[in-house]
């Protein structure tokens, strides 16, 4: 499929589909469609609505997971109880840096699945998302 020739959906595929395991750089497919003359706002919106709601999607598959799956894929009971410990501390904090690559998605799995409250999760992963490309789109201007 050719994304580019798809527009704003193309970028939003790209977007939410990069913020899971699969490795997709939606930065540089930003700035790709910012250099063919696709309006900077609406790259924006499009992106940080794209990657916030593969964010989401990653929160929602933690909160699915069990600790049966856990131990299946490899997951001690000793790094959960770290886990466990880290995000008591800093919450929900943790989502803003959903954005971090490598580091990001894992956490938004964890938060789910330690049940850390949603909206708190949905607000600071949508502003971490938007401050990331706007940085992008702010420094292609």
């Amino acid at each position: 499929m050719d994304f580019i020739s798809i527009g704003f959906f193309g970028l939003f595929i790209i977007t939410f589909l990069s913020a899971t395991i699969l490795p997709f750089s939606s930065e540089l497919f930003l700035l790709f469609m910012l250099s063919k003359g696709y309006d900077p706002i609406l790259c924006l919106l499009v992106a940080t609505i794209g990657n916030s709601l593969g964010g989401i999607t990653n929160y929602g598959l933690g909160r699915l997971g069990n600790l049966n799956w856990l131990k299946k894929v490899g997951v001690t009971e000793e790094k959960l109880d770290k886990s466990s410990i880290k995000i008591q501390r800093y919450g929900g904090w943790l989502a803003f840096f959903s954005w971090v690559p490598i580091i990001g998605d894992p956490l938004l799995v964890a938060l789910g699945y330690f049940r850390v409250p949603f909206l708190r999760i949905l607000i600071l992963v949508i502003l971490g998302k938007f401050l990331r490309y706007w940085l992008i789109v702010q420094f292609y201007l």
